[in-house]
């Protein structure tokens, strides 16, 4: 078994594999690292394998405490991953993006693949039907639009995400939430038309924690899974092992 960990800004996801399987999915705060992650091994003691995605320094010394109890994995820059990258400054690029991008290249061979992840930030990301990592735009998510109006304004207020009632807000409140909202789905969209001009055919896939909620509201057809992170993190790991 295979506990996959992906660190992101605000909070840790976690998922046990057996092979492709999923078992059980978990959401907690950084803060109570050390303690879910063992409540975790506790529970599914077949666990052979610790992936970890995304870690600081700080956060690497945590999970080394399981080092007796499992093999730990960090992956990093210098893992085989299942496409030619193509970004010109190819050791800046994240490594959740590396990862999304090795996971639709797993999960959707021969096509042209678009990743949206919608957390604390937005990130886009292309890979060819070839195979090829072209790259793709980092955005400011849904959570750091209504913090950014809050922080760096006199008067708005800080508000939490909340569906517009119209695209034309009637009050101060309406008019950020359909200025934040409607403005990351017309971007996402738009993201998408210009892709769709230069590429006849691909897939879109949208992941991230606000992906459920953006879903519903974007023209385009896409496959919508909060989970592809952490199945990319397991895949890509499978891969590495397959060809190292």
């Amino acid at each position: 078994m295979i506990l996959a960990v992906d660190v992101g800004n605000t909070r840790i996801k976690a998922a046990v594999f057996e092979g492709d399987m999923l078992f059980e999915t978990f959401v907690f705060k950084k803060i109570a690292l050390e303690k879910n992650i063992q409540n975790i091994l506790e529970k599914y003691k077949k666990t052979s394998h610790l992936v970890v995605a995304s870690v600081s320094d700080v956060e690497k010394q945590a999970f080394i405490s399981f080092e007796k109890t499992v093999k730990i994995h960090f992956v990093s820059h210098k893992d085989a991953f299942p496409f030619n990258n193509c970004y010109e400054t190819p050791k800046t690029l994240g490594i959740d993006r590396m990862v999304l991008a090795a996971g639709a290249t797993l999960q959707y061979p021969n096509q042209n693949r678009l990743v949206i992840d919608a957390g604390t930030c937005v990130t886009f990301d292309f890979i060819d039907e070839n195979d090829n990592y072209l790259g793709g735009a980092i955005s400011p998510g849904l959570r750091l639009r209504y913090e950014a109006l809050h922080n760096f304004t006199a008067k708005l207020p800080l508000l939490t995400l909340e569906k517009p009632k119209h695209f034309i807000g009637k009050s101060t409140s309406e008019s950020i939430h359909s200025g934040v909202v409607n403005g990351l789905v017309y971007e996402i969209d738009g993201f998408i038309e210009d892709f769709k001009a230069q590429n006849s055919k691909f897939i879109i896939i949208l992941t991230g924690g606000d992906s459920e909620f953006l879903a519903k509201r974007l023209k385009n057809t896409i496959f919508a899974n909060s989970n592809f992170l952490l199945e990319s993190l397991n895949q890509t790991f499978q891969y590495k092992i397959k060809n190292d």
